[in-house]
């Protein structure tokens, strides 16, 4: 008999410890069945080899019964093979309908019976079978149909199932829900003739309708999954045995987010939506959330990570910072009317007009473009570039005049990353995914805590805040706002409609959602301030309620200005004690 092979599996969980994803070999390692709960392998048995117990790997009268069908019709017949004749073939042999197959399909299957015990073939055997949609070996069936480990199924989501074996997609829960049930109810008969089940618990079973999940529960999570697997491989380039990766993802967030990705995006589909793509990371990098797209069944492509779009005016927060740190103040005065840079005329299109005299805070919470494009060009585009990669952009940056309204090409990814530099107080962070790698019970990877890299100072950072808030307050990012927190953000547009975002954060956690079309083809008048800003609240209303709630962090304290050269002459003398101090003031000043 040759030697059993299996492909070595990393298998991923969230922060919780709850399975998100599976990588690597088809098969997971062969099912514990002392840890099920007695009916769910009583239930395979029951349908599929009621004799599993009794017999050697085969059942003689069923294999009488396929022979004479066999030489009647002229090939092997399918029917009649036990538990242990099916992991035969699927351990060692083809699916072809052969005398000769049968025939070496049964002397692997007595070799089996003597090599290992019952419960170990059993657990075999469920650990290879097909489910359909995808689903190969117990536990992987009832995580897509029902969301739980197999060790929580009901005696009814069992019996489903079990039934599902003998056609994975005739009788698949989801696409054949009818057929399903009633070839459930076949197994749960089964199950009373070959005592598993009393017939008041077939009956309880049978009355029972358990929640099939039509998409799988974690489908939004393998976007995620692609991106850490991806890193998995460069830190382990040569996997030779299981892995267990022990992830940053919040499977509550994720769902949300997966949620709220396809929901917004069909509400929209009227006006040329396509796809949709959402990141949370907290304070310290760690992404919390990430879904790329719809449906990653049918769209996989991770735009998430790996597309690159125009940010459009989510990108003037770093136009603005670098005009804060240059000594502008959010009451800073500046003129919207028309600006001509190099040949290029922008245009207002948040507010269709020109507004004359505003405040800088005034021109990022309408998204005033003229006034963007003109600080830029004052502050330097360089300089500007520099601060977004101090922050966290790692994209190429361009430096033509357009850049001020975010024709930079970028992903999701690293425009939350910057962004949470805003709410965590002013440190770059690296966004991760992964906390630590374990072989078994031994750690081999552990992901060591990042340190603060301090990125904005004050007073620039307060200040910058303060201009954000108002954004949601009194601007362009209303839509976004959710009651009871300190959220501040920014909405992005691209001129021709092709990409629209809204990026905002709270207190140690940053979230930006994009939409826009895989064709690149514009979208009919979907701004940052609709689609992706209901987007962002529609996610945030569960991520809220799942981190710690907290004000936006201040950062550090803005520097003391040192006193002028006489005063501190003054002071350096009265601590020497040579010269007195001046006496205190104790009248009001003589007008």
């Amino acid at each position: 008999m040759p030697a059993i092979e299996r492909q070595p599996q990393i298998t991923y969980l969230d922060r919780s410890g709850a399975v998100i994803g599976v990588r690597g070999g088809r098969y997971a390692p062969p099912v514990d069945v002392a840890k099920l709960p007695a009916y769910v392998p009583a239930a395979f048995v029951s349908i599929e080899d009621r004799r599993f117990y009794e017999h050697n790997g085969f059942d003689p009268r069923g294999i009488a019964r396929a022979v004479v069908v066999g030489l009647s019709e002229g090939r092997a017949s399918q029917g009649a093979s036990t538990i242990t004749q099916q992991l035969a073939r699927n351990l060692f042999l083809s699916q072809e309908r052969t005398l000769e197959r049968k025939a070496t399909e049964l002397v692997y299957a007595v070799e089996l019976e003597r090599t290992y015990s019952k419960k170990q073939i059993l657990g075999l055997y469920l650990s290879r079978v097909y489910f359909g949609s995808g689903a190969y070996g117990l536990e992987a069936a009832s995580q897509r149909f029902f969301n739980k480990p197999a060790a929580k199924l009901s005696i009814k989501e069992a019996a489903m199932l079990a039934g599902v074996l003998k056609s994975p997609s005739g009788y698949n829960p989801v696409e054949q829900p009818e057929r399903c049930l009633e070839r459930a109810n076949l197994v749960l008969a089964a199950m009373v003739e070959t005592g598993a089940i009393t017939p008041a618990q077939r009956d309880k079973a049978a009355a029972q309708k358990p929640k099939v999940w039509k998409t799988a529960p974690a489908g939004p999570s393998q976007y995620f999954v692609d991106w850490v697997d991806g890193e998995v491989r460069r830190l382990m380039p040569k996997v030779t045995r299981d892995l267990t990766v022990e992830t940053t993802l919040d499977q509550g967030m994720e769902i949300a987010a997966g949620d709220a990705a396809r929901t917004v995006t069909a509400r929209y589909k009227p006006q040329g939506t396509d796809q949709a793509a959402i990141v949370a990371i907290d304070g310290a990098g760690r992404v919390r959330a990430l879904v790329g797209g719809t449906d990653y069944a049918s769209a996989p492509y991770n735009r998430a990570v790996s597309a690159r779009r125009q940010a459009g005016s989510a990108w003037k927060p770093f136009v603005y910072l670098t005009a804060l740190e240059q000594g502008r103040t959010p009451d800073t005065e500046v003129i919207d009317e028309p600006v001509t840079i190099n040949g290029w005329t922008p245009s207002n299109y948040e507010v269709g007009t020109y507004l004359g005299p505003i405040t800088l805070q005034t021109a990022l919470a309408k998204s005033v473009n003229t006034v963007a494009a003109r600080l830029a060009d004052e502050v330097g585009r360089p300089q500007v570039a520099q601060t977004a990669r101090r922050v966290g952009i790692v994209s190429t940056v361009n430096t033509d005049p357009a850049m001020a309204l975010g024709t930079t090409l970028v992903s999701p990814l690293e425009m939350t990353q910057a962004y949470a530099a805003f709410g965590n107080g002013g440190n770059r962070v690296q966004a991760y995914g992964i906390e630590r790698i374990r072989q078994g019970g031994t750690v081999i990877y552990q992901k060591r805590p990042p340190a603060p890299v301090p990125a904005i100072a004050n007073p620039a950072l307060s200040e910058l805040n303060q201009m954000m808030r108002t954004v949601m307050v009194a601007g362009t990012g209303g839509r976004a706002a959710v009651p009871g927190y300190d959220l501040a953000g920014k909405t992005g547009t691209t001129s021709d409609y092709k990409d629209a975002w809204f990026c905002g954060y709270t207190g140690g956690f940053a979230a930006c959602t994009w939409m826009g079309r895989d064709d690149a083809k514009p979208m009919a008048r979907i701004s940052g301030a609709t689609a992706p800003a209901e987007m962002w609240k529609s996610f945030m209303g569960v991520a809220l309620k799942r981190v710690p709630r907290q004000a936006i962090l201040p950062g550090p304290p803005a520097p003391v200005a040192p006193p002028p050269v006489e005063v501190a002459a003054e002071a350096a003398a009265v601590t020497a004690g040579t010269v007195p101090p001046s006496p205190a003031v104790t009248e009001p000043p003589t007008k």
